[in-house]
């Protein structure tokens, strides 16, 4: 029947029956059920508000029209090209019913075995296709009815349509794969190996201005990216200008968090680095740390830790690290400690902290840096009375000092430096600060070539945290001691005589010469520091009445063909004759 006819038909006449009967009072009849009401077959015309209705036969009439839309789309059966209109209105139906009642709807639909014949329009009835990709991804919101969209296969039957130029569909069937793979590392792996990243990255890349579009894609790379394939898969398209591109366009925190995540899975991947890297991500993190360094706001410090973060992932080999610090990243890593020190906001200073560290490793670096004054800005940071804070800052200024004798020389003649990392190498509630700050010292003077720094650090007393140092369980340890008191040594061994002598210096490296675990590289620096020491008068004394002669002897039988070498030449230095 046509709307407009004026004899109503016997399905007609119950409806409005009912419909009455549910407006009187007087009647405790069952309000109208469905939308749709069937007779003889046909659609009836028939539109009941649903506004109208009380809410428990609002819920009760959704049900029933949401069963009806059902039987319709069951009895399609093979023949889904026909009656499209009808499909629409019962995919719409069943959206509709998902808007009024989730639960009540979740349950109906996955007792009618809908799944399947979903999985036939989506494959053979374009016009419908978009609605039933949106149908699906409006269920698998539903944790429980994930199981039943994968048992049809529907994640298989969904993949080709994005390859789709229409952007609703590529956005509800996005959605849908996203849902029902959501946090199974099965499905996400067959949606790698059948060639998803390559469709991701061509959304991303097409519609890089559609705001739906991007979100929903990047949220897929960031399920996918912490796996392997994944990362593999990406390494080979041009996804890091992408990624680049949309942080650098990105208006808001929630966008930016989503990039950020997927960048840092990214990082991991050294493949990956280097593209983000030659895309430029270093420059678009150092303006983003620039415009947030001022702000207080809790959402606006969660970019900069993770700004800082990403940095410190990004810093693979020499060409990554100086790329960051021509582009000034490493002031505003300053900056922001310089902030947050005060702030104690422990995770970006953390994050800040590990990214100056690693930028200070190349030696190009540790020329600009030196330059810029980035020491002095580090030593200000100082004062600072967190360990973790403490710990970095001083292995930070280590790196710097590394081969560089001009840094060495100006650390190691400021007094006030000096008597900090004395204080921290007695830090004994915290062995890390302790290590890091005797391994400094010893830094400045194995790099150092100043009697002026040598007397700096006897009269702050640190010689004897040295010797000390060359006892430490840690050979690595151990030799940065021995090779920094022997140069030490043979700047000044005057100034430093009487240090020695008070911390039994002689009777340490006996011990270490003797003891069968001391490892070779140990033992011959020790024989080297002795060669050094013998040069005084009173330690040539100490070293004969400790008998490390007969200690040395011994050593020129020593498996190891180094040690062999200078327990033979300490012996001539001892003997008073010219080594060999």
């Amino acid at each position: 029947m046509k709307a407009g006819s004026q004899k109503k038909t016997e399905g007609e006449e119950r409806v409005s029956v009912l419909w009455a009967a549910h407006q009187s009072e007087s009647y405790k009849i069952s309000p109208p059920y469905s939308l749709l009401a069937s007779c003889k077959g046909q659609r009836l015309p028939v539109q009941i508000s649903y506004s109208l209705l009380s809410p428990f036969w609002r819920a009760t009439a959704f049900m029933e029209t949401l069963s009806q839309h059902l039987e319709y789309l069951g009895l399609c059966g093979d023949h889904i090209e026909a009656e499209e209109d009808q499909i629409l209105e019962s995919l719409n139906g069943i959206l509709l019913a998902l808007t009024e009642d989730k639960q009540r709807s979740f349950s109906l639909l996955k007792e009618s075995g809908i799944f399947l014949t979903l999985a036939k329009i989506l494959k053979g009835n374009p016009r419908c296709a978009v609605k039933a990709a949106q149908v699906l991804s409006e269920i698998a919101k539903n944790e429980e009815m994930k199981k039943p969209c994968i048992e049809a296969d529907l994640v298989p039957t969904l993949i080709p349509l994005l390859e789709s130029t229409d952007q609703e569909m590529l956005l509800h069937a996005g959605r849908a794969i996203g849902r029902i793979c959501y946090d199974n590392r099965n499905l996400q792996e067959d949606l790698v190996k059948v060639g998803v990243i390559t469709s991701l990255v061509r959304i991303l890349t097409d519609y890089a201005e559609s705001e739906p579009l991007v979100h929903v894609d990047l949220l897929a790379l960031c399920n996918l990216a912490e796996l392997d394939t994944a990362k593999e898969a990406l390494s080979k398209t041009k996804v890091a200008e992408q990624l680049v591109k949309q942080l650098r366009r990105a208006e808001n925190h929630e966008r930016l968090e989503i990039v950020f995540e997927v960048l840092q899975a990214l990082a991991e991947n050294d493949a990956l680095k280097v593209q983000l890297v030659e895309a430029g991500v270093q420059e678009v993190l150092s303006e983003i740390l620039l415009r947030l360094q001022g702000s207080s706001q809790a959402e606006d410090t969660c970019i900069v830790k993770a700004a800082s973060d990403l940095i410190v992932s990004l810093l693979l080999g020499d060409g990554n690290c100086v790329r960051m610090v021509q582009v000034g990243v490493i002031h505003q890593l300053l900056d922001l400690l310089e902030k947050h020190v005060e702030s104690g906001d422990v995770s970006v200073q953390h994050a800040a902290l590990s990214a100056l560290r690693n930028l200070a490793i190349p030696v190009v670096n540790k020329v600009q840096m030196l330059e810029e004054g980035v020491a002095d800005r580090i030593q200000a940071l100082l004062r600072s009375e967190m360990p973790p804070v403490q710990f970095k800052l001083l292995g930070t200024l280590r790196m710097l000092t590394d081969g560089q004798a001009d840094a060495a020389e100006i650390l190691g003649q400021d007094p006030m430096l000096l008597n900090r990392l004395v204080q921290w190498c007695n830090a004994n509630n915290h062995t890390g600060i302790c290590g890091e700050a005797n391994r400094l010292l010893a830094s400045i003077l194995r790099h150092n070539r100043s009697q002026e720094v040598v007397k700096a650090i006897q009269e702050a007393q640190g010689v004897k945290h040295l010797v000390s140092m060359t006892t430490s369980e840690h050979a690595a340890t151990q030799n940065e001691a021995l090779n920094a008191l022997a140069i030490a040594s043979a700047i000044d061994l005057e100034t430093l005589e009487g240090s020695f002598k008070e911390s039994q210096l002689v009777q340490s490296l006996h011990k270490l010469l003797q003891d069968d675990n001391t490892s070779p590289e140990v033992k011959y620096n020790s024989m080297g520091l002795l060669c050094s020491l013998l040069n005084s008068g009173d330690l040539r004394q100490e070293i004969e009445e400790d008998k490390i002669k007969e200690t040395l002897e011994q050593l020129c039988s020593h498996s190891n063909a180094n040690v062999v070498k200078e327990a033979v030449t300490t012996l001539q230095v001892l003997r008073g004759e010219a080594p060999h």
